[in-house]
């Protein structure tokens, strides 16, 4: 090829990668993520609750990566009492406790009263004074003080009596959980009128539990639930099983249609 061919050859090869670089441009820009999502956490108290923890985060930081949003795990729970640090975030995770300072209760109450989306797992709903924090645990989860637990910790099948909530929406009427330990409440959430529940104990469950002094043999048991004044999730699961040496011995996500929930339920949070 003449020495002008090579050369028109050239600039023409420049200017198409200067091109395609051009094209790529919007492509990178909208990979910036849907949204963020910050999970409290502390870790260190009771071997199942730490287990879950231990396998939650890298759970969800998958999981954000698989579906655009950003996913933080933090210990530093002050981040609740500093409006425009917490701000940033659309949706705001309790894995193994809740708040426990007045000014990050308060900064936490505010951020859901203005919007905010949330998402609690198993002990975040615990306490045996609801009075102290009456707006969490009689308003916003509805739930009151902690009634009893099965143990050890077993699967459960599960009715899904509202399949038209986004949660809920892509899961058949009766799904099997991962392993939990279970909790009920001393507050019928059938009775308030702004709970919607997602999941209850199906009565092939029972006995529910292997120990026979905390087993639950019959009643009505909610699993999962929304208030409709709040964009929020309530999940009873996230205590694995743990061998002598406590290390988990289960998974809190081994179950594809609670996972299923988690995942929608979680892009709805977000996407607002």
């Amino acid at each position: 090829m003449p020495k002008t061919g090579i050369r028109k050859f050239i600039q023409a090869l420049v200017v198409l990668v200067a091109a395609i670089g051009l094209l790529a441009v919007p492509s990178v820009a909208s990979a910036a993520p849907q949204f963020k999502v910050i999970a409290f956490y502390n870790g260190d108290y009771d071997s199942g609750h730490i287990a879950y923890v231990k396998e939650a985060n890298p759970w969800f930081a998958k999981l954000a990566a698989q579906n655009n949003f950003s996913y933080t795990a933090s210990k530093d729970w002050t981040i609740l009492a500093n409006s425009s640090k917490l701000s940033q975030y659309q949706v705001v995770m309790f894995l193994d406790d809740l708040p426990t300072a007045a000014n990050q209760r308060t900064g936490f109450q505010n951020y859901m009263q203005n919007g905010g989306g949330f998402f609690g797992f198993h002990v975040s709903a615990f306490t045996t004074n609801a009075s102290g924090w009456s707006w969490y645990h009689n308003t916003f989860l509805g739930s009151g003080n902690f009634k009893s637990n099965t143990w050890g910790p077993t699967s459960a099948v599960l009715d899904i009596p509202n399949r038209t909530h986004p949660s809920t929406r892509n899961l058949p009427a009766v799904i099997t959980s991962s392993v939990s330990e279970w909790y009920s409440w001393s507050k019928d959430l059938r009775q308030n009128s702004n709970i919607t529940i997602l999941a209850s104990v199906n009565p092939r469950s029972f006995p529910l539990g292997t120990d026979p002094n905390q087993s639950w043999r019959s009643g009505y048991y909610p699993i999962m639930w929304t208030n409709k004044n709040y964009r929020m999730l309530y999940a009873n699961f996230g205590h694995d099983a743990v061998g002598p040496n406590g290390q988990g011995t289960s998974s809190t996500f081994a179950s594809a249609d609670q996972n299923k929930f988690i995942t929608d339920g979680l892009m709805w949070l977000g996407r607002r």
